[in-house]
This record gives C-alpha cells, structure tokens and sequence, in this order.
C-alpha cells in the first residue's frame, strides 16, 4: 500500500515543497505543492481537507505579528515606573531596549510587518507543521481528534527563535553591540545566542541555576553559538552576590537571573536587556504560531474545540491562542482556551492579580498581572522554563477579561502523559510542553467517556533532546511532585507593591 508524507517546505526553495511516497523499501520524492500540515496515521500523513478536494493549499509564512490588545474593548493596564508608581514614558526604557521593541511594546495597531531579514531567518524552519495524533487518539480510545502545532524544529528546538531573531535583528540594527539576557531551561538562551551569532552581537546569558547543572547541553549549545554563560545567582552582580549572601545554595529563579542581566545592561551603555517571553512585543513575535495554525486547520477542514497551552510567562500560549481569540471576539468560532501551570508555580490558578515587579531586585517596570511576588522562588521542578513568579501582562489581562481558563498539573502527571506521547507519536517532548499534554490526555479521556468528538489543539512548543536527566528521574521513580508552601506565597505576596 503506498503511503505519502508531507513534508514542511525546504526553507531554500520556498514556495515548493516535497511530498514523499513510501511503497515498500522504495522512497521516490515528487514535487508537489507547499504544505505544512500531516496526519500521524502511520505513514498516511495527508489533511483530510486536500484529500475530499483532491488538492491541496499552501501555508506561507505570515508577513506580519498579530497584536491582541487593537482588539480588545478593554485595553491592559499600563506598567509603571517603580520609583515614581506613574506609567512609563518609552524614554524610561531605552536603556534597555532599541527604539523599535519599544514602539512595539506600546503600539496599538493591528498588524506589525515583519522585516523582510527576519522573513528569510524564519525561512529556516518555518512554516513548523500541524500534527494529527491518531496514535495518541488510539492509545486514548477517544473519539476526540488531537492536533498539535510543533515547533521543536527550529535551531534550538524551540518556539523561542521566533522572537530572539526579531530582538537580534533590531538591537543590531540600531548599532547595539551586546545584548544580556536571562534564561530558565535554555531554549530561551540557546535562541538568543543563536539569532545574535546571525547578527554579529555579542551575547551574555543568566542561566538559573538549578538548570546551569541540570542541562549542561544546552549551556554548550549557547556557547558553540558564541554566547558567555553565567550560572544565576552569581557574584558578578549587586543582585546575585544579595541572593547568595541570604542562601549560597540557592536554586535561583527566573526573576533572579532577569535582575542579574538587567543590572548589567542598565550600567552599560553599548549593552541592550532581551527578554524572552512576558512582555507585549515578545508575545507579539510568537502570534506566527497561530496565524499559520489557523490556516492549517482551516487545511484539515477543522475548528478547535479547546485550545491548550503550558505557561510560565507565557509567550508559546499567547503566539499559538491570541490569533484564535481574535477569531473569537469576531464570533467566528468559540473554542475553550485553556493555560495549564506547574503547580509548583501555579502564577494564574493561585497568585493575585496585582501590580509587581518582573524581577526579584525590583529593577523593572511595575506590571500589572497574576504573580505570586516577586521574590517568590519555586521549588526546582524540571520545566525550568514555567519557574516564573509572574504571567505576562497581557495574558493576565485576557484571563480577567474571562477569554481563557486555567488550571495547574504537578510534575508526575506531565511526565506520565510525556512517555504516553512520546511512544505514540515519537516526538520526546520537553518537560514545560508535557503540561499541555497532560492536560490534552485528561481532556481526551473525558470526551472517551461522554463520546463527544471534540477536536483539540494543542501548543507543542519544543522538543526535549536535552533534558533527557529528568526522564531519566521519571524512569527511574526518582522524581517527586513538588507543590507551592501556603506559608512561602503568602510571604511572597505580602512583600507586592501597594499601588494605589
């Protein structure tokens, strides 16, 4: 029986692409038309849309990032200048970012063009597919029908190059010879030193920690780009040797190592601050996720019924579930939009919605949005990525505004969907995308019971090559649920700002 594949297009031949037809041991390779989109059928991986029209459609890369808040009716609170407690002038920021991040954090138009540079570097791994888990769906025997949007494929096998190379792009452009930044498991870090060695940028990363030891891998992929990594806490800054006076053994935290990278940018005047998730303009780089998804779906004849995403600052949910909540404000579909949280760092499900600082010095701008306080420091769970005190602004926003949901699941859970995952469709996920799996699977299961065929769309957003330590713990029986301690974020809390 011959079977077909199809496959993303090949970045240096855009617009054709390959379609591969397996008949026994023979692969014979046919050009055929641009598609990002298959079916985990075994190898019958063809959108059920082209096969009733006997055709199918390209998916291009979009040409321009989608910004949420044109949309809203009620729009986000303004972040503050955390001296004066006013809102912050773009002035009060440009020692830290290139005149056009900061345009972008503030805009309110719709549609932002993406420079024609920036196009070509994406070319290298987008459009990234839409994924029809049917093995999953049989493993589950659940009539619900499970996609995922799979951006594993990119240079550091993350989402993250989607925003790393826009921020590489206009910090070089501007004459910006370095750039600082923090980073949690790595992907973030790995991206930044990818998309600056592109750039000619010199790149200095923060690492937490408690995944400096835990990945060592990923420290070396930044470095084989070029990049200078530093565990965090660390002494070469005010705010580490702090941290390490009060606990020398201390784990860091995400809002440790952005107040490391901060404090160096803010003293030198050739250095710019990235930042790789959380504020508007990161969030906005990520919505090519979604703009393509929404095509791709639109390839298999589908409209999602929930939508998932894991969160820790967010930018992976927003970039795959803002462009849908635009169609939803529109009245053109009204899927379930669901974040999924560690519940070792539950910022949605248990923090309160209040202005804080993004960092544990209080070096930033005061945001408005769900935090457990500042100086929160979650227990060292393996999605380093989601260990953030704080969600983005303007997902807090939409999650008052009552567009989304959220609910947490702990680390074992994850893990145990992960293995499920990972020996159905064969993609071994990262430990942070294993919360959005694991909420999939608990959806899925509950559809076998009312018999409801929902279709789910879930946010893949990288591949766990390097963290295979904490399958190894998993394996093992090593590893243990860790949960938030009452006490600790009532601490925490009570140290927020009063902002009148």
């Amino acid at each position: 029986m011959t079977s077909q594949l199809l496959l993303p297009p090949n970045p240096f031949t855009r617009p054709v692409s390959a379609k591969v037809f397996l008949t026994g041991d023979d692969l014979t390779l046919k050009r055929k038309s641009n598609q990002a989109t298959r079916v985990s059928n075994g190898f019958s991986l063809r959108a059920k849309a082209a096969l009733r029209s006997n055709h199918s459609s390209s998916v291009e890369i979009p040409n321009q990032w989608y910004n949420l808040i044109a949309d809203l009716s009620v729009k986000p609170p303004p972040p503050l200048h955390p001296k004066t407690f006013e809102p912050i002038k773009p002035e009060d920021l440009s020692h830290l970012f290139p005149n056009e991040l900061i345009k972008q954090e503030a805009t309110l138009e719709r549609f932002i063009d993406i420079p024609e540079e920036v196009l070509e570097i994406y070319k290298l791994w987008r459009p990234t597919p839409l994924i029809r888990a049917k093995r999953l769906e049989k493993l589950l025997q659940t009539p619900a029908r499970i996609y995922f949007k799979y951006e594993g494929g990119s240079p550091a096998g993350s989402h993250k190059p989607n925003t790393a190379v826009p921020q590489a792009y206009y910090n070089a452009k501007e004459g910006v010879k370095n750039v600082v930044t923090e980073t949690g498991a790595g992907q973030w870090g790995s991206s930044l030193a990818f998309a600056s060695s592109l750039f000619g940028l010199d790149c200095k990363v923060w690492q937490v920690a408690n995944s400096y030891h835990q990945k060592p891998y990923r420290r070396l992929m930044m470095e084989t780009w070029g990049a200078k990594v530093h565990p965090s806490p660390s002494d070469l800054t005010e705010a580490g040797r702090k941290i390490l006076e009060s606990d020398p053994s201390s784990p860091g935290s995400l809002g440790i190592a952005i107040s490391e990278a901060v404090e160096v940018a803010a003293r030198n005047e050739d250095t710019k601050y990235c930042l790789g998730s959380v504020l508007n303009h990161v969030l906005l780089h990520q919505t090519v996720i979604g703009e393509e998804c929404i095509k791709q779906m639109e390839d298999f004849g589908e409209t999602p019924d929930v939508i998932i995403g894991c969160t820790g600052g967010g930018s992976n949910f927003a970039g795959l579930s803002f462009p849908f909540i635009r169609e939803k404000l529109k009245g053109n579909i009204s899927p379930v939009i669901r974040a999924v949280e560690p519940s070792a760092c539950p910022s949605l499900t248990k923090g309160v919605y209040a202005y804080d600082f993004g960092d544990t010095a209080g070096l930033t701008p005061l945001m408005k949005m769900h935090t457990l306080g500042h100086d929160f420091i979650p227990d060292p769970i393996h999605a380093g990525g989601l260990r953030y005190h704080g969600m983005a602004p303007l997902i807090s926003h939409v999650y008052e505004q009552g567009f989304m949901e959220a609910i947490s699941i702990p680390q074992i859970e994850c893990f145990q969907g992960a293995i499920q995952f990972a020996r159905a469709e064969g993609i071994i996920p990262a430990p942070e995308p294993t919360h959005a799996i694991a909420a999939t699977i608990r959806e899925a299961l509950r559809c076998k019971e009312t018999g409801e065929a929902k279709v789910i769309l879930m946010a893949m957003c990288g591949h766990g090559h390097f963290d295979l330590s904490s399958y190894d713990k998993y394996l093992k029986g090593e590893l243990v649920d860790l949960s938030f301690s009452e006490d600790k974020i009532r601490e925490s809390l009570s140290k927020v700002p009063h902002v009148v």
